[in-house]
């Protein structure tokens, strides 16, 4: 192939996914790794998208900017229903569990069992709503300030909804997972993220893989700060290794 049809190639991908991995492109374009990172440099110093670790993003979509609820749920839409149909089989029937917000943690609340008994928490209405559903699940809600597409409450209330409640399990969702760590894009968001961290037995963050590499604004924990990372495939060498030092638990779903 190409130099110029493998650009165009790279292009069209940034611009229906907003962030590649430089593992999806050596499948997408048959070529080696060396050879993606020489276009990816190219590309970048043309001003056309953004290199980070372990691929690229688009000029167009900054890494510290999330998109609308309404356009990330339409992505990595198979993906994400297979993190939570991999979270929700890690539930219990009679456990007290934390459901963060996120389009993928919704996928969670989907994936539970008709006759699942339990205790969910959440600082998510659409999480809420869709765990309502099951007759033997006690739906507890944090309360909070209300922030649009997401319906997800945060501030001093949903940060003191979480410091008095101890769980079984939570999961968290992400908006960058990276050597610095978890990192998400609302700062309110990030305090109460902590703070069920801090309280819970068990934690489990909810990525898929388009999260790797990429570094949101606020950083919630290191890659210590948590026990089990949830996703649809592993981690490039670089990060892989960073998590396997930290001793995260990685589930591929």
């Amino acid at each position: 192939m190409l130099a110029a049809e493998r650009h165009r190639r790279i292009a069209a991908e940034l611009s229906r996914l907003g962030f590649v991995t430089t593992d999806d492109l050596t499948t997408l374009l048959g070529v080696s790794h060396e050879t993606v990172r020489r276009d990816l440099a190219l590309l970048e110093q043309r001003g056309e998208l953004a290199r980070v670790h372990g691929g690229a993003t688009s000029r167009q979509a900054p890494v510290g900017e999330e998109a609308p609820f309404t356009e990330r749920s339409g992505t990595q839409a198979a993906q994400k229903e297979a993190i939570g149909r991999a979270a929700a089989a890690l539930i219990k029937p009679g456990q007290t569990v934390i459901i963060d917000v996120g389009t993928t943690a919704l996928e969670v609340a989907r994936a539970l069992p008709a006759d699942h008994t339990g205790v969910i928490a959440t600082p998510s209405l659409l999480v809420a709503a869709e765990a309502s559903t099951r007759p033997g699940v006690e739906v507890l809600v944090s309360g909070g300030r209300l922030r649009a597409g997401d319906l997800a409450c945060s501030n001093a209330q949903a940060v003191g909804f979480f410091a008095d409640l101890r769980a079984d399990v939570a999961f968290i969702g992400s908006g960058g997972i990276s050597d610095f760590g978890l990192t998400d894009y609302h700062l309110d968001e990030v305090a109460t993220r902590r703070a069920i961290l801090a309280n819970t037995t068990s934690s489990c963050v909810l990525g898929d893989s388009s999260k790797f590499g990429r570094t949101a604004a606020h950083r919630v924990c290191g890659l210590d700060g948590f026990d089990t990372l949830i996703t649809d495939r592993a981690a490039d060498t670089e990060l892989g290794a960073a998590l396997m030092q930290a001793g995260v638990n990685l589930v591929v779903a």
